[in-house]
């Protein structure tokens, strides 16, 4: 293992990263190794290392320990074993056989304390809670149940299409209707969400990310229900083929949210035939959403893979208003939420003091940003895009473990 002291700036950086404290690596670009461990509680009071953590530097300090003692250990190896003095150096510096005993100790040892201070051991910075997490997904689950509610309530509320024609729309004039073009927005999105749960599988800290992904997708799906009640509008075409209105047929209509729920909201498995669920889109919700986590939470590096997910939601985004399925302003207003939500919680999640709430933070004011300080309160920094196998082999796991014997000297 190569000393501290010795390292050069690029191997700092690269220790700052696989520490998950990437935020250090801009101030501390230049930093060789021994300019890291001479760090102290001042330096992280003046600019711009007080501008990187609320925490005061404390976590990176603590960690930092932790490398001065294995630079300790390091030095105190050459001429020394354990603490002990090699008895043969001694003796023949002394001129004496390596038989005789040094200062009355039989084996010819002298033995030496050393204390070396050891941190206290600290709550992980990214803890699994997936008690929060299972609530996360009560609140996803409850919200998509209320948006199908909503979705056959709205149903019953649209004026025919005899009645009310559809309203003009730019899109719709310069672009006849292609059959087909659903079909495709609903298998692209398919596809995002299998890559996404694949890549879900492989994540390490899963049980945060996933925590996020419901929180932000149940919000998504409580604000579409109240747009969707307070704006009732005519069906896009006149190719719609709405089902039938039930009067307040109370069975039929729990019979038609069931069928909606069992079939995922898709029109291709044939469960979803009812109009006025438009203002916005939640196929749009879908394919932008999936993308945003994908990217979030995939290597920089994979630039194609992150290129041909932003491909497969724009074109199912496209081919939305390609089929005549929905305005265009229902796409616009659900790509700009959708993205938006996304970017204002990870930017908080990511801030420790917009966690806060105080005079200063203004975000404080929404009415989500209680649920979001329970959720979030104990992930310290940003959550680092950490992957694993989720099954792993027993016979290897025992394989590459490290194992340490005691060393006991005579005395």
């Amino acid at each position: 293992m190569k000393e501290v002291v010795l390292w050069s700036p690029e191997e700092v950086t690269s220790w700052l990263m696989d520490n998950a404290v990437p935020e250090y690596c801009e101030p501390l670009k230049s930093f060789t190794g021994r300019d890291l461990i001479n760090l102290t509680e001042e330096d992280f009071k003046k600019s711009p290392l007080s501008r990187v953590s609320s925490d005061s530097g404390q976590r990176l300090l603590n960690m930092i320990e932790g490398l001065k003692m294995a630079h300790h250990m390091e030095a105190h190896k050459n001429g020394h074993a354990n603490g002990h003095i090699r008895a043969g150096d001694s003796a023949r510096q002394n001129g004496f056989g390596a038989a005789l005993k040094l200062n009355g100790v039989p084996n010819g040892f002298k033995k030496e304390m050393i204390k070396i201070p050891m941190p206290e051991p600290e709550r992980s910075q990214y803890p699994m809670e997936w008690g929060k997490t299972f609530l996360a997904f009560i609140y996803a689950l409850l919200c998509f149940v209320f948006t199908t509610v909503t979705i056959s309530v709205v149903h019953e509320r649209v004026p025919p299409k005899e009645v009310q024609p559809p309203l003009p729309d730019a899109f719709f004039d310069r672009f006849d209707r292609v059959q087909w073009a659903f079909s495709i927005c609903e298998i692209n999105g398919m596809i995002l969400v299998g890559l996404w749960f694949v890549q879900w599988l492989l994540l390490k800290y899963k049980s945060i990310i996933s925590r996020r992904f419901f929180c932000i997708v149940g919000t998504l799906y409580l604000y579409r229900c109240i747009t969707m009640y307070v704006t009732t509008l005519p069906v896009p075409g006149m190719h719609f083929k709405c089902s039938p209105k039930l009067f307040g047929d109370w069975e039929s209509h729990l019979r038609r949210i069931m069928k909606l729920i069992a079939g995922g909201g898709l029109s291709i498995t044939g469960s979803h035939n009812m109009c006025g669920d438009y203002l916005y889109s939640g196929h749009t919700v879908i394919l932008t959403l999936t993308y945003l986590f994908i990217k979030e939470y995939s290597p920089r590096r994979l630039w194609w893979y992150h290129w041909l997910c932003w491909a497969l939601s724009m074109v199912g985004m496209f081919c939305i208003l390609l089929a005549h399925d929905h305005y265009t302003v229902d796409v616009v207003v659900a790509y700009y939420i959708t993205t938006r939500l996304f970017w204002w919680y990870h930017t908080m999640a990511n801030q420790q003091v917009l966690k806060e709430a105080s005079q200063t933070n203004l975000l404080a004011r929404v009415w989500w940003y209680k649920p979001f300080q329970y959720f979030e309160k104990n992930v310290q920094g940003i959550v680092p895009r950490s992957y694993h196998w989720p099954l792993r082999c027993p016979a290897l796991a025992r394989g590459r473990q490290v194992k340490y014997s005691r060393l006991v000297s005579d005395t």
